[in-house]
Order: C-alpha cells, then sequence, then structure tokens
C-alpha cells in the first residue's frame, strides 16, 4: 500500500492515515469488536477490578460512520525499453502504448478513508487528503448501502472536506465540545482500517493542542490519542464515552508506517467552524492580524522585564496589515484575545483565524510593562502568502565582544543582496564565536541585529551602550532571519 508520508527525522515519519492504491476486493467485517475497558469516574480512581462495556456507545455512533472510496485517474508508467527491440518484438509481439509513444495508457488508483455523517440529509466530514484529487468517491454505510458522492467543499490547511450523498433520514453524529476535554479522557476511534471493515479501538486523550506541520502547516491544533489508529482511519470519528464526536481522525505518528499509539485528531469545534462554512459557501473564511508572534522564554521574559513567562511575543509586524493599523508593535506581548488567555503561537492563530476576516477582536497587550487594550479589524487571510527568503551578505566588520560576534553596517546594497525592503536598518552578523553568548543563544552569520533591548542599532558602539545598561538581564536581540523577524534572548557572561 502507498501511503502519504512525511518525514520528521531519519527514523519517525507523520503518515495521513489514508492512500490512493491499486484496485483490490475488500471484505468487511460483519461485526464491531471491542475490548472490556476500565472506565475511572471523574475526579475519581476507578475500584482495582471494575470493567465496563462500550457496547450501548458503540451501538449510538457507529451507524454514523462511513467508509469513503476515492478514484482517480493516472497516467501509467512508459513500458520497459526491451519492448520495442527487435529480438523482443520478434518473439513476443507488441504491446500497445510502448515506451515512446505519444499517450501512454491511465491507470485508476483507489485510495481508502473514512467519515463521518453530520447531517441526516446525507452530509459527511472527512478528510481532505482522503478525497484530494479524486474524479470519483463513493460511500458504503454500515447497513451496506452504497451512494454515490459529491464534494461539497475542501479545506486543505485544516485538512476537512464535506461530501453530500442523496439520501434522507441518516444517523447523524453530531460535534461535541472538544474544548472540554481533558487529557485522560478515555476515547472511541471508529473508522475501517486497512479495508478490513468497520472497526473500533480504546484509548484515552494523551495531549492537546499538538501540532505536527502535515496537513500543510496552517491550521492544527489537534487531539492526540493513543486509541489505535490506522490507514484507513483517516475522516473516521474520535468519540468520548457518552457518544460525542469530539475529533475527525487524521495523522499517526510512527516509524513503520504502522500504529504505534501516537495518533491526532482534528478537534469537533475546529472541525464544525470549518464544515459549517464548506456547507454554506463551498470555502472557509478565516482572520488575519498580520503578525509574527513567538513563545517567549524565561530569559526572553526577564531581558524584556515580564513579571511572568505568559503571552506571545510579537517579533514582527506587517507594513499596513490590521495589526500595524491597530497600532500593534514588534516587542509587544501578546496576554490573551477576547478576555480568552493566550500563550502558544499556534493557539493565537487559531483564535484569530477563527473569529474571521473582516470581524473585530480585542487584544491586550505587555508593552514596557504595561497593560492596555488595542482593537483590531481583523484582515481575510489568504492561503497562498509566503514568506520571502533571504541570502547573507556583509561589509568591513566592527566588534560587538559582549555578545561574541562581528557585526557590519547594512548599506543599501547589503540589503539588496539580503533581499530585504528598502530602508531596513540594523547590523548584520559577519561571524559569530562558536564559544560566545550568541552562538549560545542561536545567533547565525548572515542575522540581521535591528536593536537590543528595543534600542535600535546602527554601529558596534550602539550595541556596546545598549548592553551597558541591562545589568545581570539578558539582552534581548530583535533579529531579522530568512525575512523574518524574531527576538533572541542572548545571557551575557
Amino acid at each position: 500500500m502507498v501511503c502519504k508520508v512525511f518525514t520528521l527525522s531519519t527514523v519517525i515519519l507523520f503518515t495521513a492515515c489514508s492512500a490512493f492504491q491499486p484496485s483490490r476486493v475488500e471484505t468487511r467485517s460483519a461485526s464491531v469488536g471491542l475490548p472490556a475497558q476500565s472506565r475511572p469516574v471523574a475526579g475519581q480512581i476507578a475500584p482495582a477490578g471494575s470493567v465496563v462495556s462500550y457496547a450501548d456507545t458503540v451501538d449510538r455512533v457507529a451507524s454514523a460512520v462511513v467508509t469513503v472510496h476515492a478514484a482517480r485517474r493516472v497516467r501509467a508508467a512508459e513500458q520497459f525499453q526491451f519492448q520495442d527491440d527487435d529480438l523482443f518484438g520478434r518473439y513476443f509481439g507488441r504491446l500497445p502504448q510502448s515506451r515512446g509513444e505519444a499517450n501512454p495508457p491511465m491507470r485508476q488508483e483507489r485510495g481508502l478513508g473514512s467519515g463521518v455523517i453530520v447531517r441526516a440529509d446525507g452530509y459527511i466530514l472527512t478528510n481532505f487528503h482522503v478525497v484530494d484529487g479524486a474524479e470519483d468517491i463513493s460511500v458504503h454505510l454500515i447497513d451496506r448501502r452504497d451512494f454515490k458522492a459529491k464534494l461539497v467543499g475542501a479545506d486543505k490547511p485544516s485538512d476537512l472536506a464535506v461530501l453530500k450523498i442523496d439520501a434522507t433520514q441518516l444517523p447523524v453524529l453530531e460535534p461535541g465540545n472538544s474544548d472540554q476535554v481533558r487529557v485522560g479522557d478515555i476515547c472511541l476511534a471508529v473508522g475501517n482500517p486497512l479495508g478490513i471493515g468497520e472497526t473500533v479501538t480504546a484509548g484515552i486523550i494523551s495531549a492537546k493542542g499538538r501540532f505536527t506541520g502535515v496537513s500543510d502547516g496552517s491550521f492544527e491544533d489537534f487531539l492526540q490519542t493513543d486509541a489505535p489508529i490506522n490507514q484507513g482511519n483517516s475522516g473516521g470519528a474520535l468519540v468520548n464515552t457518552r457518544g460525542e464526536l469530539i475529533g475527525i481522525n487524521s495523522q499517526i505518528l510512527t516509524p513503520t508506517g504502522g500504529n504505534i499509539g501516537i495518533g491526532f485528531a482534528i478537534p469537533s469545534n475546529m472541525a464544525k467552524t470549518v464544515m459549517t462554512q464548506l456547507i454554506a459557501g463551498g470555502k472557509v473564511s478565516r482572520g488575519q492580524l498580520g503578525v509574527t508572534v513567538q513563545m517567549i522564554t524565561s530569559d526572553l521574559a526577564a531581558g524584556l522585564g515580564l513579571k511572568s513567562v505568559e503571552g506571545v511575543l510579537v517579533s514582527n509586524v506587517a507594513d499596513g496589515s490590521p495589526a500595524d493599523k491597530a497600532g500593534v508593535k514588534a516587542g509587544d506581548v501578546i496576554l490573551d484575545v477576547n478576555g480568552t488567555a493566550v500563550n502558544e503561537v499556534n493557539a493565537l492563530r487559531n483564535m484569530v483565524a477563527s473569529s474571521g476576516g473582516g470581524n473585530k477582536v480585542t487584544l491586550s497587550i505587555s508593552r514596557n510593562g504595561n497593560r492596555q487594550q488595542i482593537p483590531v479589524t481583523l484582515g481575510e487571510f489568504n492561503v497562498n502568502q509566503t514568506a520571502a527568503a533571504a541570502g547573507s551578505g556583509g561589509n568591513p566588520p566592527n566588534s560587538s565582544d559582549r555578545l561574541g560576534v562581528t557585526v557590519a553596517t547594512l548599506t543599501p546594497d547589503v540589503a539588496r543582496q539580503l533581499s530585504l525592503p528598502g530602508g531596513t536598518a540594523g547590523l548584520v552578523v559577519t561571524s559569530v564565536d562558536g564559544n560566545g553568548p550568541a552562538a549560545a543563544a542561536g545567533v547565525s552569520k548572515g542575522d540581521v541585529i535591528q536593536s537590543v533591548n528595543r534600542q535600535p542599532v546602527a554601529s558596534s558602539a550602539d550595541v556596546q551602550t545598549a548592553l551597558a545598561k541591562l545589568g545581570d538581564r539578558p539582552a534581548v536581540l530583535q533579529i531579522l532571519r530568512g525575512g523574518q523577524s524574531i527576538f533572541v534572548a542572548v545571557r551575557l557572561r
């Protein structure tokens, strides 16, 4: 089976749990099996030896989970070269469409995944990667009925898609509130792994808010579970013991392509938002703030004079963006959005996205130790936006000994070599002492230092002056790297 695999390292792979594969006959099981599991009562430890069956829960949800078959036609590979050989043709005859012919034949590939019926009139939620590129989609229900399906809408950033079949009075599994899910909650995964038929597995919620960067890397907020998930489970249901849909199974982390107990599901609240918009208009609208943010470390918090390690740090504000128009500045710390605390980069992005373009949000920020509220009218997220890449360059150097770097003035010529916007100011790092404090903090040759502790720098003397005011605090450098502005905390010796 060929599957969509994304390498995380030389041994660990992120795998989308469905794949296009050659046509084959599939045998579906006639029953749904489930091992007995212990279920602790909230806030209590389950008595030793206590067991409970989830058969009633499975009875309620299994009929709303379907198998999705997707097919597409692809150009067949060219035939082996020896087929054109005269000796081969003399003894075996010519095969049609041999090597070198203009139009080799098409062949059909089939994909297998799962889906969840979300409306009684035939709307089904599944993964984008299950139906990506499909020309023919069909749905198989647990009662053995088969339907042709129409793709209503697909959203690659969230890895979700909505299908429609011509049927009514279908069993429905409505999305629950995934925000109320707790790490340690028991959950059940329902789908069609490896084409063997509808199957239920059990586990717990292992973590929340996971980001893998695989779907598209755009909008991820996965629930992690150890409930066994395998290829074919993609698009299937992750439910709690009350039979509420809390997630759509999407990915696994594996060194082999098989389940090792690390699976990821799209939270039901995100799925519901995307699903509603796809059904209404076939596309998803997302809000955009126009900032680049980074996590705050304890060193950054100390360097910025924060009382605690909280919020996310704004490292860059795009010119003309909603944040720029509202007065947000690089170096601001965003503490909450509409009263909801923000402590992770991905959490902020998802909050802003779900608010929708054109809507207003209120940011609570900390600037120079002072807390203030900033209202922002969000822009519309453009999925095709990309960050500009930067090169490296240099000019006659100056030494910044305390940091352990050598810097040069950023001239217009150097700025052009680095593909930086006109008017960009700062100092180019031309060399880094491998044993110095800047190297320990991750500063690299080619970085552009724009400020030290919020003081703009245009010479080595400016750097030394800013460092002299620090006392025992870490130095906070604002750096341009790869077209993006980030803050780096450097602990001086």
